[in-house]
């Protein structure tokens, strides 16, 4: 561990929070309501909303997840998650500004005139919080900052440090924070990403002679981990989920000054991640696998390690710390929203101090974490295995967003029943038969769920369902 690295890492990072701290004392303050501690009093500029649209979704487990591949075929996952963004802002941004949302579950109460289903999606997102995305972001984020800093301490207690400063950012700064520091950290991570990418193709001559063709290329066969024939069926439709209905991604363009605004913030993203993200989450991972062979998910330490001087890593470290930080506070921050808003409000206390159960609730989450993390510490591809999992509830849950915005008539109950059986199903797809790629298991779940939903609400409800056409969606009542 180079001291000047550690003194340079140590200086950024403080200069952000010290950054964070004041321009969040200088913000006027709505008050202690769920507004203020989520979506920031409703003032975020597109600046703000594309900075942290874009360090919320780019941290260490897309980072050290996508170069880990090494492979080109993961550019997909960028290229394709434009459409996701697409739909958020042209189309399910005007109808969360119509309902005045504070969480997009709020969305199924509206639509679907009852409270139940909202409670039901928003345990299922606090499920996937807890089990999936935070641990796993704490797994991949201490085993990144070890690589880079060839650390001796135990994986375990770096990722007991990430925790730590990250829950400090969401629990005591809310929203706001959450956004500044991901902005100022969003800035040097993407300069400093592209200057890896460059620097690891100049350290193979921009020559990639000798890598099998296989991982070159952006059309995958059947045995790749993104075939081809995957972008006709699951792999849109993962990306409306995660862009347009995850609380994580989509809590930050609620809160814009307006519609305009965060539609804004959300078409910067897509510039961003159409043009400079694809390099620095394939380029490192390849060179990677020119120089050290396949050493899947340490590779993009291991080559930042090498190509940047003791000085310039020590900068990129506090970087990735923030992008870290970023994302594992934004959950922590969205998942307390659910369980404030769509939980403790409505069936503990309904004036409740917000900003107070917001700090217990998140302390609570932050150890839970840590207690699941163990469960992740031999993951190898943790990329695929995060998306499999995440198909447990996705799908099932998107299905509860395509029926409640596309039909009008259908009955809470039958949702409830569609989401329970589509978990159910791809469970067992998961753990049982797997007849095909799980992107088309994750397509067939949705369908199914979609059915099940307009079945049960017809035949058992006794309710005819109407479907709303595309030119009316605007116009949702």
């Amino acid at each position: 561990m180079n001291i000047t690295q550690v003194i340079i890492f140590i200086s950024i990072t403080l200069c952000v929070a010290g950054i964070t701290y004041y321009k969040c004392n200088q913000a006027s303050s709505v008050g202690n309501n769920n507004r203020e501690h989520f979506l920031a009093g409703k003032g975020l500029s597109w600046i703000f909303i594309a900075g942290s649209l874009t360090l919320t979704n780019i941290s260490t487990d897309t980072l050290v997840g996508l170069n880990g591949a090494q492979s080109m075929l993961v550019v997909l996952w960028e290229l394709t998650a434009l459409f996701g963004m697409f739909v958020l802002a042209k189309f399910l941004l005007p109808i969360y500004y119509k309902y005045k949302c504070t969480t997009t579950t709020e969305l199924l109460e509206r639509r679907y005139n009852d409270p139940n289903i909202r409670t039901t999606i928003s345990l299922l997102f606090l499920m996937g919080n807890l089990f999936i995305y935070l641990p796993i972001l704490l797994f991949t984020g201490s085993l990144f900052m070890r690589s880079l800093f060839d650390m001796s301490f135990s994986q375990y207690f770096v990722a007991v440090c990430i925790a730590l400063i990250g829950g400090a950012y969401a629990i005591f700064g809310g929203l706001r924070a959450v956004a500044i520091s991901d902005t100022l950290n969003g800035i040097g991570l993407l300069c400093l990403g592209l200057l890896v990418a460059f620097l690891s193709m100049s350290s193979i001559n921009f020559d990639f002679t000798g890598i099998p063709s296989e991982r070159l290329t952006l059309i995958g066969d059947n045995d790749s981990d993104i075939p081809w024939h995957t972008l006709l069926t699951g792999m849109f439709f993962i990306q409306v989920f995660y862009w347009g209905t995850n609380q994580n991604i989509t809590q930050r363009a609620l809160a814009g000054s307006s519609l305009r605004e965060a539609q804004k913030g959300v078409y910067a993203t897509m510039f961003i991640r159409l043009l400079i993200v694809p390099p620095i989450v394939v380029v490192p991972g390849i060179v990677a696998y020119q120089l050290f062979g396949d050493i899947g998910d340490q590779a993009y330490g291991t080559i930042v390690r090498e190509v940047l001087p003791a000085w310039l890593s020590g900068a990129f470290a506090a970087v990735m710390l923030g992008t870290i930080l970023s994302t594992y506070n934004s959950i922590i921050n969205a998942s307390a929203a659910l369980y404030v808003c769509d939980i403790h409000e409505k069936y503990i206390k309904k004036s409740a101090n917000v900003r107070k159960v917001s700090i217990i609730s998140s302390m609570l989450m932050v150890l839970l974490s840590l207690i699941i993390l163990p469960l992740y510490m031999n993951s190898q591809g943790i990329m695929s295995l995060m998306q499999q999992l995440n198909g447990l509830l996705s799908m099932p849950i998107l299905a509860a967003f395509i029926v409640g915005i596309f039909f009008k008539g259908v009955d809470g109950r039958a949702i409830i029943f569609a989401v329970i059986s589509g978990i159910l199903l791809y469970g067992f797809f998961t753990w049982v038969w797997t007849p095909a790629h799980y992107i088309h298991l994750m397509f067939i779940t949705l369908i199914s769920s979609v059915l099940v939903a307009l079945s049960i609400n017809k035949y058992i409800y006794r309710s005819n369902a109407e479907f709303k056409r595309t030119d009316e969606l605007g116009k949702i009542s």
